[in-house]
C-alpha cells in the first residue's frame, strides 16, 4: 500500500491545525464547503506527503487517516 492521507470532508470544520503542523506543506483547505459550510482540508500532493501523522494527531475531531506503506523486512 502506499502511503496516503485521507479526510473525512463530511466532518471537517477547517480548524486548520493540520495545514499549520504539515512539515511539507502539502496541505490546504478546498475552495469548495462541505454539507455542513466548512472549508475542508485535504492534501494537495500527496506524493510529496511523508506520511509523519502529526495532521491525524492534532485534528480534534478525527477527521484524518493516515497509511504509510508496509516495510518488508528481508531475513538473512
Amino acid at each position: 500500500m502506499e502511503k496516503k492521507v485521507i479526510f473525512n470532508e463530511d466532518i471537517c470544520k477547517s480548524c486548520s491545525l493540520c495545514v499549520q503542523v504539515c512539515p511539507t506543506n502539502v496541505i490546504f483547505l478546498a475552495d469548495y464547503l462541505n454539507g455542513k459550510g466548512y472549508r475542508p482540508a485535504a492534501v494537495v500532493d500527496q506524493e510529496h506527503c511523508i506520511s509523519c501523522a502529526k495532521c491525524a494527531q492534532i485534528c480534534p475531531d478525527t477527521v484524518i487517516a493516515v497509511y504509510r506503506p508496509v516495510k518488508i523486512l528481508q531475513t538473512v
